[in-house]
């Protein structure tokens, strides 16, 4: 499981940061059923487990944090016996999902009053965050025109704008990235999710900062939404993942190179509002 959870990862079969840091704390659980001579054993195979599943997205904020709380507790915790370093991990990996869950649930609440009925939004790239604020806000009775960028050169938006498809009271569009000036002046609003805050600068999906640059120049404010377990003050470098040149090309770069970052860098500045599950951040 740790295994195939890190090559998902390093793959971006799951394109939530959310749903990813939950899943690579839930891969530990693996080692629960293994056995052991020692303790010593075991946080050591513990210790190595969770670097690998780190390693597997070296820029992703909230992965590294999950599993280096769920490891570095338990290693703390100095257990006497092997059964207590299992029963220790069971119960870190438990608080830790649940933290993850509910921290995403309530950011999303929290958004809700920031959602004006009858809006129209855009959106990048693909946050569970987003869409169940999204969700939550049409529980309410609001409704949303929605355009949505295809986030190339993995087109995660596409998945984005499918989902919001089948939400009643939203009507999507799907755009390209470039077009993203065109319609930001219909917009009443930017919704997007993050990968992370550090030192004031947000890392999200490619694409991000010239979406909000763009969003300050025709006056249309940025909203952010995530867990504030993203928002990372210390202990945290940020590596920006770059990605294989066949994603951008199929056939091979002849005479040039080819590069594909996972994320850019959006000063703060540029956004009017970040809401995480603690309610509405400054910086």
């Amino acid at each position: 499981m740790i295994d195939e959870t890190a090559e998902e990862i390093r793959e971006m079969q799951t394109h939530s940061s959310s749903v990813v840091a939950a899943n690579a704390a839930r891969a530990l659980q693996e080692l629960v059923e293994r056995e052991f001579a020692t303790v010593e054993e075991y946080t050591r195979a513990l210790e190595r487990n969770g670097s690998v599943l780190r390693r597997a997205n070296p820029s992703h904020a909230s992965l590294q944090n999950a599993v280096r709380e769920v490891v570095d507790d338990v290693a703390d915790a100095d257990p006497d016996s092997v059964d207590e370093a299992r029963r220790l991990t069971s119960e870190k990996i438990d608080e830790v999902v649940t933290r993850i869950e509910s921290g995403k649930r309530l950011a999303a609440e929290n958004a809700v009053d920031e959602l004006t009925d009858g809006a129209t939004l855009l959106t990048h790239d693909y946050s569970s965050t987003v869409l169940e604020a999204l969700e939550q806000a049409i529980e309410a009775g609001k409704t949303f025109d929605v355009y949505v960028t295809e986030a190339r050169p993995r087109y995660l938006g596409r998945k984005t704008a499918r989902t919001l498809a089948d939400l009643e009271g939203v009507d999507a569009t799907l755009v390209t990235d470039s077009a993203h000036g065109i319609y930001l002046e219909e917009c009443d609003r930017v919704v997007v999710g993050m990968d992370c805050i550090v030192n004031e600068t947000l890392y999200n999906r490619v694409g991000t900062f010239p979406i909000a640059a763009t969003a300050a120049q025709v006056g249309v404010p940025v909203t952010v939404l995530g867990s504030a377990s993203k928002i990372v003050s210390e202990g945290f470098v940020f590596e920006n993942e770059f990605r294989p040149d066949s994603e951008v090309m199929a056939e091979p770069a002849d005479g040039f190179d080819v590069k594909n970052p996972a994320y850019d860098a959006t000063p703060v500045d540029l956004l009017e509002s970040v809401i995480t599950d603690e309610g509405r951040q400054t910086f």
